[in-house]
């Protein structure tokens, strides 16, 4: 019998417009009643979500209703959740849009209603007839269907991976999987209205998620998307409803079988290509590299991620318990005789999980578990679900978990001290016992193990990992020795020893031969701003060589003499900068006079006695982060309020301050950076930083200190040093490099994204002096127009200074409106711009480490002399 289904769930509709509704489309329907519908598994109820969560509103997802009970991956942002197992396996087959899990690589498009029905996609390159198609049309012109899919991250159970040694992912538990009902055309019917051309042979995707990067991007084959039988779509709804802003809001790619990042959300265009997609997210995720590869043979070397033989497509077959839960304790005195164990399964590719298997010996016998195919029950279904036809019953294909259940004698259970549970497929692809480590962590699948312990009359479950934070039997095994790659699960066989940790190996920072004793009394007499001492984890080091080249200028050396900096030490410098310090070592400090030292040194911290100017060059005064402005989806300004209203900051012109903030990976840590402000140097009361916050990417880790300062809420203390720099802008053209003044007639400046900030803080100092006749060149180089920091400021000094003031924008990335320079700064533009040499002429830089390395050996090959060169 042929029967339409509308909405049968007794959760709340959103009380939001429908897209539907926006663009007017009358799907004819019948009504019919719970009693009625066919058997079929519908979605749970779903909750109306609204309110968006305080951790949420000063992120650039401020717009985004989330779940409380999703737990937090990646901290407060970028948004990666999955949900607790529990909840998420009890929902049933399929899940919820509040509890489905979330891979986000950067900010969620904020898509308004009114804006969805012009949404529009292109389909472009190698097709006949480019088109682009509005989301109304991408709605009425093509036959829409619904069909169950799974989706699965391809870090699934990365945790497991990141306990037996770091991946450069984060970590996710058993949870990074989600079911739904998805409704919409076709990717097949989508392509075919361009005519791809015959040397087409993958199809690109890229969404509308502004990242680090680019936008998020990958590719699959064409012919997969143009076999029906693989059931490649663009999806609107997601189990009847809207997809929700983190779900792909409008409209997305599902690419079923396939890991999640196949799937791109927030869907702009198709581009048919000969090749697959040269995005840098398809490049650099969502790969398996040989285990043998570590990050950093990864990074020193990108033919790695060049490799496509390295890509993931399909999933691989994996499985998990989700009872016995993590931490579940059984009484066996009231338990009853048989435990039911329950759990998930899955296949890639549209393979079907064709057996489940327990082992309570450690793999020695097995027993076969119960399955059940809830996907089945809609092959022999006909008709219409949520405004799509489902259309199943002629496809094999599996896309789907399946859920398997065994019951377990309680008496074996007390006699085991592991459950393992490991799945098959149709193609006989069995889980592996042991592990494929790989630099990220991706696709791990070997035997599901819960342990369990017996403890007065109890048994204790615990899972591999837990991913709201410590804890599970891998963690507890490695912190007592065990070895997890040994083939038994990190148990020590007779006569095995345990594994020693591997040792932190550190730059010995001592001179071979010193062992002079110094005592504090010593060390406070003699150290001066002339001949600066300082300590460093009790070594005592002679600073007046540092004061004319330290890159931080001699005041950081000044403000060193006479204090222990362990720590900023230790924080800011490089390895190469430590193995340095032998050179200057000079003895020790004996334990009293340090902790004497370390005791006034606090002491001089707990000073209240107000006072003019903010920052003192020798101790952390505290400042309160009391605003937090988005400027874009990847930059904020934090405001900092200072110590009273009219204390005014203290830094000069051109130079930095350094910022303290706790560590939230290791709270007993600190991170210290140094910033440039762009509020008024004479200011009262605050200060304004500007701050690109870099993200973690799926290949390399975000910023400590940026992504630290992103979770802080507002109420935070971060504490302050300074000011330090070699340079200083005096005014009327007359500058100071390392104590030593000097007159320029021209500053040219070269910089990219937050590395603007020092340069317009000269810039600034000059424009606003009418009296000042110095001429300003800058060259701001980005990849994206909306990557322009400070864009509105600086085109105003330009349009206000005349010959006094010129500003360049170049864009790697600009989009077909740009109308400006396109490409790097390269010898072209800065030969262009910095012209021939001059004395009187001083290039200040400030930007990436590639961008400031490239243009000094094009301005010394230009003829530019070091000495006429700054990089702050």
């Amino acid at each position: 019998m042929s029967t339409t289904v509308t909405q049968v769930r007794t959760a709340k509709v959103p009380s939001k417009q429908s897209a539907l509704k926006h663009t007017q489309i009358k799907i004819e329907e019948q009504e019919v009643s719970p009693l009625d519908t066919p058997d079929i598994p519908l979605p749970p109820p779903s909750k109306n979500l609204s309110e968006v969560l305080s951790i949420d509103k000063a992120t650039p997802d401020g717009h985004v209703a989330r779940d409380p009970r999703l737990i937090r991956l990646t901290g407060v942002h970028p948004f990666n959740v999955e949900a607790p197992l529990t909840p998420l396996f009890q929902e049933g087959f399929l899940t919820s849009p509040e509890l489905f899990y979330v891979r986000n690589h950067g900010p969620v498009p904020h898509v308004r209603d009114e804006e969805i029905p012009t949404w529009e996609i292109s389909i472009e390159g190698l097709v006949e007839n480019p088109i682009t198609l509005t989301f109304k049309q991408v709605l009425q012109n093509y036959d829409q269907i619904t069909a169950p899919i799974t989706l699965v991250c391809a870090g699934n159970r990365r945790k497991e991976q990141n306990t037996v040694r770091k991946s450069k992912g984060f970590s996710w538990g058993p949870a990074g999987l989600s079911t739904a009902l998805f409704t919409g055309p076709m990717m097949a019917d989508i392509i075919k209205s361009a005519k791809p051309l015959r040397k087409a042979k993958y199809v690109c995707m890229e969404g509308a998620d502004k990242l680090p990067n680019g936008h998020y991007g990958t590719s699959v084959k064409l012919n997969w998307v143009m076999d029906r039988n693989r059931g490649i779509m663009l999806a609107h709804k997601m189990n009847g409803e809207d997809l929700r802003p983190d779900h792909g809001r409008p409209l997305r790619a599902v690419v079923p079988g396939q890991i999640g990042g196949r799937s791109v959300k927030w869907l702009k265009k198709l581009i048919i290509t000969d090749a697959p997609s040269d995005n840098w997210y398809h490049i650099y995720d969502n790969r398996v590299l040989p285990t043998m590869v570590t990050p950093d043979m990864s990074s020193q070397d990108p033919s790695w991620w060049r490799d496509d033989r390295y890509a993931i497509y399909d999933l691989n077959v994996n499985s998990a318990a989700a009872f016995p839960q993590h931490k579940e304790v059984l009484d066996i005195a009231t338990a009853k005789p048989t435990y039911t164990a329950k759990g998930y399964a899955y296949a890639g590719g549209g393979r079907r999980i064709t057996r489940v298997e327990i082992s309570l010996d450690k793999g020695k016998s097995w027993r076969l578990a119960n399955l059940e195919y809830a996907e089945d029950k809609y092959r022999d279904f006909e008709g219409t679900l949520y405004g799509g036809r489902v259309d199943m019953s002629w496809r094999e294909t599996c896309f789907c978990w399946s859920f398997w259940s065994l019951g377990i004698p309680v008496s074996d259970l007390e006699s085991s001290d592991a459950l393992l549970v490991r799945a098959m497929d149709e193609a006989l692809s069995l889980q592996p016992k042991d592990m494929y480590w790989s630099v990220l962590g991706m696709m791990n699948n070997p035997w599901f193990r819960v342990s369990i312990t017996k403890e007065n009359g109890k048994l204790l479950f615990e899972h591999p990992t837990d991913p709201t934070g410590p804890g599970g039997w891998m963690e507890r095994i490695k912190k007592a020795g065990g070895d997890l790659l040994n083939g038994n699960w990190g148990e020590r066989q007779e006569g095995e020893e345990p594994v020693e940790p591997e040792p932190v190996v550190e730059v010995n920072m001592k001179k071979k031969g010193v062992n002079r004793i110094i005592n504090l009394e010593e060390f406070k007499s003699r150290s001066t701003d002339e001949c600066p001492w300082f300590v460093v984890n009790g070594e005592v080091y002679d600073g007046t060589a540092f004061l004319e080249g330290h890159p931080g200028g001699a005041q950081s050396i000044i403000s060193a003499a006479g204090t222990d900096v362990s720590e900023e030490f230790m924080e800011i410098h490089s390895e190469t900068a430590k193995k340095m310090m032998p050179d200057y070592h000079i003895g020790s400090l004996d334990k009293a006079s340090l902790e004497a030292l370390q005791k006034s040194d606090n002491d001089d911290n707990t000073d209240t006695t107000p006072r003019d100017t903010f920052l003192t060059p020798k101790s952390w005064t505290k400042a309160t982060l009391t605003k937090k402005m988005t400027v874009s989806w990847d930059t904020r300004i934090f405001t900092l309020s200072l110590e009273h209203e009219s204390q005014l900051l203290g830094l000069p012109t051109g130079q930095h301050l350094m910022i303290k903030t706790p560590d939230p990976k290791a709270p007993s840590s600190s991170i210290i950076r140094s910033y440039t402000p762009i509020s008024e140097t004479n200011q009262l009361g605050a200060v304004d930083i500007l701050i690109k916050i870099y993200f973690d990417g799926p290949a390399v880790p975000g910023g400590k200190m940026t992504t630290a300062l992103e979770q802080l809420p507002l109420g935070s203390v971060i504490e302050c040093k300074g000011p330090t720099g070699r340079f200083e802008y005096l005014g009327s053209g007359k500058v100071l490099v390392s104590g030593k003044e000097r007159t320029v007639r021209e500053f040219v400046m070269i910089c990219g994204g937050t590395g603007v900030t020092p340069v317009f803080q000269v810039l600034r100092a000059v424009m606003q002096d009418k009296q000042d006749e110095t001429r300003c060149i800058l060259l701001d180089g980005n990849r994206l127009e909306e990557d322009i920091l400070l864009r509105e400021e600086l085109d105003g000094y330009e349009a206000e200074g005349g010959e006094k003031c010129k500003v360049v924008h170049t864009l790697t990335q600009g989009s077909d409106s740009w109308k400006g320079r396109r490409g790097r700064i390269d010898e072209k533009l800065i030969k262009e711009y910095a012209g021939t040499p001059d004395e009187q002429t001083m290039v200040l830089v400030c930007g990436p480490g590639p961008m400031e390395k490239a243009s000094k050996e094009i301005l010394l090959s230009l003829g530019w002399k070091e000495s006429n060169l700054h990089y702050f």
